[in-house]
């Protein structure tokens, strides 16, 4: 059995803005399944959605900045959660990294890097709780420097860091390194310093024992000048310790057997009451209610990773094909916007809801025929996942996750019962647009479609083959 801190800026339900929400919750889950000691470290924010018992666990002084732990556990699950509570940094409403405007929150350099001199302390244990990892896990920009500061203590833990998106860095101007009173020999081009800005994914791609990716494709892209952002060089170098591993999903939470969300439960064995969903789906967006046409879901960030610029670009040539679609998601607020001056034109055909909601997000899955997801990178992708679970067909583009995740719909494929999507190549809507033409003539054909849809439901997106693969890199290090 390992001690694992598991260091994060959000974890499902307690907070969340995407998929890293999601992974933050479920692996510490499975972990603690499979024997292992995990406590989930991460802020506590106003926003933050605590259910049962929180408790005073400790207080402590950083740089002047009065802190609190509390102690409570992850939602319908035993996995301890500690929240770090500093006011004077935390005490912001609404998204954990962006204002109200869509801009970074101005001092999210003081807020990180407070929370990572709190997750030391907590490793070290220097708050005096009798409990001190073996592994300490960081996940993305926000817990960067706990690598960093930890390679500075003696007879520390073993770190990794897991990037879930390269595109996030945490930059910050250069003064910040003085600003943040950060240890003077941290500050050179092996460490911290990138191009003469404060990285905070720096000091976790150099200094943790060990790197992983959210899947074994983006590991491998993140390597090319493509999608390193910059610190490809860096990451080929440190090739040797860094490993693809796959997310899973919560089969717990997604699973068309007990959806609490969904208007009719249904497996692999009932998949024509589906059907139920698609039909209640169609009435809670006030789209016509027709079980003959495809109906695509779309649940993303507004962004243009997730090639939203690409589907506004094919709505036009979409809505001449007798299909219906339904998107729910909110970003970029010009993507917004289009988005929505083409709903207005085409009511009885396309429904935008620029928002996020849990529910219908469940609904989506449930009800679709089609899950589009042509994102320009995705390192691991998990609506693709969950939407085979559903027995709903996902339109991907090759790359990272959705490469590892989704077979193609080929002679072979469907020869040897392995399809489960469409996959397609180039980043750009006229690759798109044929793929959705081959998905409604797929569509149209009952039995292959119904057999994509067994494959698919078939799959085993469970997060303890994963988690099995995160303790044996625990073991290695």
């Amino acid at each position: 059995m390992k001690k694992i801190l598991f260091v994060t800026s959000e974890a499902y339900p307690l907070i969340k803005t995407g998929g890293l929400g999601d992974v933050c919750s479920s692996l510490p889950k499975a972990l603690t399944e499979l024997g292992q000691d995990v406590r989930v470290l991460l802020p506590k924010y106003p926003s933050l959605k605590t259910v049962g018992e929180v408790r005073f666990l400790c207080s402590l002084r950083i740089d002047n900045h009065p802190i609190t732990i509390f102690e409570t556990t992850i939602p319908d699950s035993p996995v301890i959660a500690w929240l770090v509570d500093c006011p004077d940094l935390f005490n912001t409403l609404g998204n954990p990294y962006l204002d109200e405007q869509g801009l970074p929150w101005a001092n999210n350099a003081d807020r990180f890097t407070l929370f990572c001199r709190v997750a030391v302390e907590v490793a070290m244990d220097k708050v005096n709780r009798d409990w001190r990892p073996d592994i300490v896990h960081c996940n993305d920009w926000q817990s960067g420097l706990v690598p960093a500061l930890l390679s500075l203590e003696i007879d520390r833990p073993k770190t990794v860091f897991t990037i879930h998106n390269m595109a996030y860095q945490g930059l910050f101007p250069v003064q910040s390194i003085y600003s943040l009173n950060l240890p003077g020999q941290l500050w050179n081009p092996n460490g911290l310093e990138f191009y003469g800005m404060l990285s905070f994914i720096k000091g976790g791609i150099a200094y943790a024992d060990r790197i992983t990716t959210v899947s074994p494709s983006y590991a491998l892209e993140i390597q090319t000048p493509a999608f390193g952002y910059g610190l490809e060089g860096l990451l080929a170098h440190r090739s040797d310790d860094l490993v693809g591993i796959i997310n899973g999903i919560d089969t717990n939470e997604w699973n068309p057997e007990t959806d609490p969300y969904i208007a009719q439960r249904y497996n692999v064995h009932s998949l024509h009451e589906k059907q139920f969903n698609k039909s209640e789906l169609q009435r809670r967006v006030n789209l016509p209610v027709n079980e003959h046409v495809p109906l695509f879901g779309l649940i993303s960030r507004l962004v243009e990773q997730k090639g939203i610029d690409m589907v506004i670009e094919c709505l036009p040539d979409m809505v001449d094909l007798p299909m219906q679609l339904v998107l729910l998601g909110n970003g970029d607020k010009d993507f917004e916007q289009r988005l929505q001056n083409l709903a207005h034109l085409y009511p009885d055909k396309i429904v935008i809801i620029i928002d996020y909601d849990e529910s219908l997000a469940h609904l989506i899955e449930a009800g679709a025929d089609v899950f589009l997801m042509p994102s320009r990178f995705e390192p691991c992708g998990l609506n693709q996942m969950y939407s085979q679970r559903y027995g709903t067909i996902p339109v991907v583009r090759k790359t990272g996750g959705l490469a590892d995740t989704v077979v193609d719909t080929l002679p072979e494929t469907l020869n040897n019962n392995s399809a489960t999507g469409i996959v397609f190549k180039e980043a750009n809507a006229g690759a798109l647009l044929e793929a959705i033409k081959r998905t409604m003539l797929l569509y149209h054909n009952h039995d292959t479609w119904r057999q994509l849809q067994t494959n698919a439901m078939h799959r085993d997106f469970s997060w303890r083959s994963s988690a099995e693969q995160y303790i044996a890199l625990y073991h290695s290090i």
